[in-house]
């Protein structure tokens, strides 16, 4: 049997979901392992040496690290039951749209800050390179959830495939013959 261009084009095949194959990626659990390394080396810092740092602020600053070690911690949980709802749906533990319930639970959001650069500025180098890295994971992870939740809510096409359909009218027009 000989399949022509048109013949594939033409088939009534379901697109693959980005997040159905996202989730069972080796980037996926790339990206699991560098949010669950993030949240470890978190917790140790503000357990250890940013508890340390802290108590070496100035009155003002230490509110600030206060306020932005909460911040961060916060992301982190968001991300951190991301990620395991998303293994959780990889592994079959849970259909995709237990995970959608489990996900309106638990909103990743952007997290606005009243923090000035210079209150900023003065907290400690190590937890401003920790808030950096979990605030760029976030974003990541914000933009992977857009893109897996618009693949989940597109209308599946019960339409002709608009190229077939192009393709048919061109070979029309000059009269192709199969």
């Amino acid at each position: 049997m000989c399949v022509n261009e048109p013949d594939v084009i033409q088939l009534d095949v379901d697109p693959v979901r980005f997040g159905q194959s996202f989730v069972g990626s080796e980037a996926f659990r790339s990206l699991f392992q560098e949010g669950m390394e993030l949240i470890e080396e978190t917790a140790a810092y503000l357990d250890g040496p940013g508890r340390e740092e802290s108590r070496n602020l100035p009155r003002q600053a230490s509110l600030v690290y206060a306020s932005e070690s909460m911040r961060l911690t916060t992301r982190l949980m968001q991300v951190a039951s991301w990620l395991l709802l998303q293994r959780a749906v990889a592994e079959g533990e849970i259909s995709s749209d237990q995970a959608q319930t489990e996900k309106n639970r638990v909103r990743l959001n952007a997290h606005d800050t009243a923090t000035t650069m210079a209150e900023y500025e003065a907290l400690p180098v190590r937890l401003r390179e920790l808030i950096g890295l979990a605030t760029r994971l976030h974003a990541r992870i914000l933009h992977l959830e857009r893109l897996i939740s618009e693949g989940e809510s597109a209308p599946r096409l019960s339409a002709p495939n608009p190229v077939a359909t192009q393709l048919g009218m061109l070979q029309r027009a000059f009269g192709v013959t199969e």
